[in-house]
């Protein structure tokens, strides 16, 4: 087959892979080596648009490369920031600010465009009653909650 468009079938692409199966180890200044080079970018774009790979989590990627690296949560703190935030990004309770992404980048070595994906959180819409206080929550849940709550102490004090 003469490989002068790009692949748009699946059929083609079988061939495409068929034929670089055969002619990979070519020499490259030859019409073979050649050859290869250009089905290996053809095959390439057809793999980009048919068989995509999405970026794994930002969080699991750090948790990957701390793993392989044999780091610490602690060893975050200079990327993140102190203990507690980094567990609570670890945990994925707090997300990743810009200048965490610029400093796990840089310092891990890792993709930019890997960390600026978006990601799941905790459940942020838990609600938390401690000491009559409410935690994590939206600050439009909050500001409902909080004037119910308001209205609910009137209500008692003038009975």
């Amino acid at each position: 087959m003469k490989w002068d468009k790009l692949i748009t079938t699946e059929q083609e692409y079988e061939q495409a892979l068929a034929r670089l199966t055969k002619i990979f180890e070519a020499d490259p200044v030859s019409a073979e080596g050649m050859e290869a080079a250009l089905l290996v970018l053809l095959i390439e774009e057809y793999e980009k648009e048919h068989y995509p790979i999405s970026l794994p989590d930002p969080i699991a990627a750090v948790k990957e490369t701390m793993e392989r690296k044999g780091l610490k949560d602690k060893d975050l703190i200079p990327f993140i920031g102190s203990k507690t935030t980094v567990s609570l990004v670890l945990t994925k309770k707090r997300g990743l600010t810009i200048d965490m992404i610029r400093n796990l980048s840089e310092g891990l070595n890792l993709p930019v465009e890997l960390l600026i994906q978006p990601y799941a959180l905790e459940d942020q819409q838990k609600i938390e009653f401690k000491s009559g206080s409410i935690k994590r929550m939206p600050q439009e849940s909050y500001s409902i909650l909080k004037k119910h709550r308001n209205k609910l102490e009137i209500d008692s004090h003038e009975t």
